[in-house]
This record gives structure tokens, sequence and C-alpha cells, in this order.
């Protein structure tokens, strides 16, 4: 979507109600990179937060959220993600879903695929007037699942957080500390557990590790720690203290933490599947994420080739200026004035 540069200059007030799940953590999340969008909208532009009563959590406390949501309207509706179903009473002239992934679909029920694929991507998609897609795969995706017209759905990537920053480290080539976030079953910890199998390195995982996760750790004497729910500046330390990221995730709608790691200057390695490949450009090492010796020989050329690490620090630090948050938020913008045209 372009609009010339005359049309963003609204003239009357537009109040924006941007519907959010309840959410206890919202530092590193959905909520919070919105909050900052929100930061960078120019004053005609009135943000309202409306945060859902209920969790997402069983039949009854969705219907009663979906039937808040719909008291709530203003004169654009932004479904900022997951709680997708809340745009099913929405006034569909008005509204506009922001879809970060669909990794829903890959429920192992059969009943509980059709059930979310019905209330949180086909309903939904044919409610709004306008998609955003945070990727190109999940832009195809979308499509695929929905036969939806390829005109309806905007890309607009997750912007970084802007309280990211450089910070020079040199690369501990005696034990290196592997940053991993996420522990869902995509986040493929078992593979990356055994790919390191007999590397002497310190493995910092940022979520709750499952017992399966544990005992694989264990079994192939990775040295580990855990942490969770941290902070914004916490999180944050946690890239500065790493010498690199492994995100071999099976898939992502996204994978912020690439972006991440590439503002602060850490090596990545990620997927070359899925979204990963688009966002992380040529600033990481792809590898397969179904193969534990992929896996493994991308980690070893890291740590052996110091011109290699260099390289993609340096292509890093241009990589991210591709997601930072003015960029976004005027593309959020157009997408509000022409809604409200």
């Amino acid at each position: 979507m372009t609009l010339s540069t005359h049309h963003l200059q609204l003239t009357t007030s537009l109040t924006v109600v941007y519907y959010h799940r309840k959410n206890p953590h919202k530092y590193i999340s959905i909520e919070a990179y919105f909050e900052n969008v929100r930061r960078h909208l120019p004053n005609e532009i009135k943000p309202v937060v409306a945060e859902s009563k209920y969790y997402s959590e069983g039949f009854f406390k969705r219907v009663y959220n979906t039937i808040e949501a719909a008291f709530r309207q203003g004169d654009v509706n932004h479904i900022t993600g997951d709680v997708h179903f809340l745009g099913i009473l929405l006034q569909k002239r008005k509204t506009v879903l922001t879809i970060h992934d669909l990794v829903f679909l890959q429920h192992p029920s059969a009943l509980a695929r059709r059930i979310l694929k019905l209330f949180w991507l086909t309903l939904p998609v044919k409610k709004a007037a306008m998609i955003t897609a945070v990727s190109e795969a999940t832009k195809q995706e979308i499509i695929r699942h929905t036969n939806c017209s390829p005109a309806k759905i905007t890309v607009i990537p997750t912007c970084i957080g802007t309280h990211f920053r450089r910070e020079d480290k040199v690369f501990n080539t005696d034990k290196p500390v592997i940053l991993q976030i996420g522990t869902a079953e995509n986040k493929n910890c078992i593979r990356m557990a055994q790919a390191l199998k007999d590397i002497n390195c310190t493995l910092e995982i940022v979520g709750r590790p499952t017992p399966a996760y544990i005992q694989t750790l264990n079994e192939n004497k990775v040295t580990y720690n855990v942490s969770s729910q941290l902070s914004e500046e916490a999180m944050l330390q946690k890239y500065i203290d790493c010498d690199l990221l492994l995100f071999a995730s099976t898939y992502e709608g996204f994978g912020m933490p690439i972006i991440e790691a590439n503002t602060v200057g850490r090596v990545v390695i990620t997927s070359n599947s899925s979204s990963m490949p688009e966002v992380a450009g040529n600033a990481a090492v792809l590898v397969d994420p179904f193969s534990v010796e992929s896996i493994r020989e991308g980690i070893l050329k890291i740590f052996h080739q110091p011109t290699l690490r260099a390289a993609l620090i340096t292509n890093g630090y241009i990589n991210a200026n591709r997601f930072q948050l003015k960029v976004v938020a005027k593309q959020y913008i157009e997408i509000y004035q022409s809604l409200a045209s």
C-alpha cells in the first residue's frame, strides 16, 4: 500500500482503538511492540487501548471479550494480534487485523485446528477491511489458507524496541555464551540441544524448558542456565552478555530475536525456512532446522571463523535499519488514514 505524502496530513482527529489481549507479560510482547508504535503517531491520531477483561481461555470468556470489543469501537479498530476473533462483531470498514503467525494451525488435534482456523483466521480475515502481516511468508500463508485477495494484505514488519542498542563485545573463543529464546515446540529445543553435544559453551535459555528438553541437555552434557519472565532491561542484558544467538526454529511468523541480536551486534544462527531468511537477509548463518548436523555445523562455523563473525555483525547493523520504529509507524499511519477515508 502506497499513499502520497499529503494523505498523511490528517485534517481531523482520528481515534484508533488498539485491541489487546489480557497479558501479564507486556514488556516482551505484542503489547509492548504496539506501545512503541503509539509513541510515534502524530497528534491528530488519538490512540485508545482496549484490553480484554479476561484472558483468552475458555469459550464463555472469549465470547464476553468479543461482545465487549463491539462496544469499544473507534474511527479505526486495530486488532493487534493473537485475539483475532475479537473482530467478528466489529464494523468491517473500520477494522484492520494484524496477524503475526499461524502457528495455531499446527495444533496436534484435527478438531482444534478446524476450530482455530475458523475463529482465528477465516472469520477474522473476512470481517476485516485490511490485514497486515509481519512478513511476506506470513502473508503467503494467509492467502493459502483463506484465498484472501493479496491486495487486502500489507506486509508491515515488527519493529525493534527503542531500548535496544549497539554493545560491542569481544567473542569469547574459550567458552562462548549461546543465547536461546523461547521453549515452545516450534523453537526446536531438542535438536539444538543435541547439536551442542561436546561443544564447550554455556547455553542461556530464556523460557520454561520442558522435562524432555532438560533431559536432552543433561544427556548431551550441555552447560546451561535458565531464566524467564524477564523485564525489558534484563532481556537486553541477555543479548549483551551472549556471544551468539541460536534461533533455529522450525516455524516463525517473523523472528524478532534475529533483529534484536543484529541491533546489539551479536552473531545470529537461524533457520533457512519460514520467515527467517526474509528477516535475517545476509546477517545470519542459515541452517536446516530439521537437521541436527546442519545446526551443529553452523555453530562450529561461527566458533572457528572470525572473519565470518565480523562480516555478519556488520551486516546485522545494516539489516536492523529495515525495522526501525519510525519506518514501521509510518506504514501503520497510512493504513489508518486509508480506512478513515
